[in-house]
């Protein structure tokens, strides 16, 4: 990329001035000149220069002048212009200024974006991520949020653009795309915010993505608000649990945050062997295929109804004694009566690991 774009501002100022102008790269190679015949070639320089002063070297060799330019921490390039006069180490001068510049602004508006994403990915190794913070002058002392977006369905949009127009501080927030479906989005957000604020603002995104402009239906995995960057990809990590537990324990839910996942998490951790050996203990007296679906409607809602049964048997429009009379005929398959608190609990959870086991989803 910085070939193109230190091609782009020589061709831009060959005409001012009438003499050759290049730029090499650590690989002592041509890599833009206003003579396109010469990009490719290799110039026999050494980046430490004639008075080894690292960047600010000034030097001539043969018909050129050269001048090192890079980052504050060692030179990546070496500008070249064609004569050997004070007027050639003038341009020098300047055009080195005038490319380093540019090419700080270019990494600091697009390289950010792929440090971001490297760091979540985890393609960067951790020792590393502080030095290359420092060198895009990243703000690493703020708090941060990962949101994974996952499209379901869509419109033929740009979902990515949707969510860039949404979050325009590409200071602040960041958007990278992580395949076909997902994109993610990094949110600086307040310290200590409220997990229902984060789930008002992945709100937001998906009733934007679905109104009648876009007509794109997606879910929201929130992961935790992290304070440092090396955190920031196990907040990505948590994103991706959250859209997976929430695939197959909360299907109706469209924002699913990792914080709010409860016993569903712990599910989800679990060796599938342990899953199968918990479910053969509960159901050794009968096995959950036995219930029809009309009893395991009636479980569902006598959970939803915090296990009172006059409140239950209102919601279903039956006796009170038909369904005192359901309860007592799961009791006698499965063994477990669920007026009781204990057998409950343990009931639930049994349908919550069968319904895991059943869904199989990926792990991260």
């Amino acid at each position: 990329m910085s070939n193109r774009l230190f091609q782009g501002v020589i061709h831009q100022i060959k005409d001012a001035i009438d003499r050759t102008v290049g730029v090499i790269d650590e690989n002592y190679t041509v890599i833009a000149c206003s003579d396109l015949g010469k990009i490719g070639e290799t110039h026999e320089v050494m980046f430490a220069g004639a008075g080894g002063n690292g960047v600010s070297d000034t030097f001539v060799r043969g018909q050129y002048t050269y001048k090192m330019f890079g980052t504050p921490q060692r030179a990546e390039y070496i500008l070249f212009v064609e004569g050997n006069d004070p007027q050639a180490a003038k341009y020098a001068a300047i055009l080195s200024i005038s490319l380093s510049n540019i090419k700080f602004y270019y990494d600091e508006k697009y390289d950010r974006g792929n440090f971001i994403k490297n760091v979540i990915l985890e393609n960067i190794l951790s020792n590393d991520i502080n030095l290359k913070a420092r060198e895009l002058r990243f703000n690493s002392d703020v708090a941060r949020t990962v949101f994974l977006i996952r499209v379901t369905s869509n419109n033929d949009v740009s979902v990515f653009d949707i969510i860039q127009n949404l979050f325009p501080d590409k200071n602040k927030d960041f958007i990278i795309n992580i395949s076909e479906t997902d994109i993610a989005l990094v949110k600086e957000t307040k310290p200590g915010i409220e997990s229902s604020d984060l789930e008002n603002l992945a709100g937001s995104i998906v009733d934007t993505l679905a109104s009648e402009f876009y007509y794109t239906h997606a879910v929201v995995g929130i992961g935790s608000t992290v304070e440092s960057l090396k955190e920031l990809a196990r907040s990505f990590k948590e994103a991706q649990v959250a859209l997976e537990v929430g695939k197959v324990f909360d299907t109706e839910k469209a924002i699913v945050s990792y914080d709010n996942l409860g016993i569903a998490r712990l599910i989800y951790h679990l060796p599938t062997t342990l899953c199968e050996s918990f479910l053969r203990e509960v159901f050794k007296r009968g096995s959950i295929e036995s219930l029809d679906q009309e009893t395991l409607f009636t479980i569902q809602k006598f959970f939803e109804n915090n296990l009172n049964v006059s409140e239950t048997s209102r919601k279903l429009f039956v006796h009170r004694n038909t369904l005192v009379y359901r309860l007592e005929k799961i009791k006698k398959i499965t063994g477990l009566d669920l007026r009781e608190f204990d057998h409950a609990i343990i009931f639930k959870i049994a349908l919550m690991v069968k319904k895991y086991l059943r869904a199989n989803p990926i792990k991260y």
